[in-house]
């Protein structure tokens, strides 16, 4: 079974940039399609940006459209999403989680797609 550890969020302002990243441990995060997802305060999780096992499809969430990259490093077991020109609606707990999903034209967008999750790295953007 794979573990993953989030890191690499923090407090910026508006117009910033971050980059998140997921280290996983135990397997090879080679055989898992990986996504990201995020929670804000009072609001359900909701689905960021996901990339298949071997990088062949990627997908994202419309309101992070154009802002956000998902790219992986199966070298070195980790998936990152950087996230540019942030604003404070992107503020949430941000989750990684893996999947065995062997398609690689398109990735797993559900939550109920995913099977193990990450503990969540916090990302609050100020005005």
């Amino acid at each position: 079974q794979v573990q993953l550890a989030e890191s690499g969020g923090g407090l910026v302002q508006a117009g910033d940039s971050l980059r998140l990243s997921c280290t996983a441990s135990g397997r090879a995060v080679s055989s898992y399609a990986m996504g990201w997802f995020r929670q804000a305060p009072g609001k359900e999780r909701e689905f960021v940006a996901a990339v298949t096992r071997k990088g062949g499809g990627v997908y994202y969430a419309d309101s992070v459209k154009g802002r956000v990259t998902i790219s992986r490093d199966n070298g070195e077991n980790k998936v990152h999403l950087q996230m540019n020109n942030l604003n404070p609606e992107d503020s949430a707990l941000y989750y990684c989680a893996a999947t065995l999903w062997y398609a690689d034209y398109a990735p797993p967008i559900r939550q109920s797609d995913f099977d193990t999750w990450g503990q969540g790295t916090q990302v609050t953007v100020s005005e």
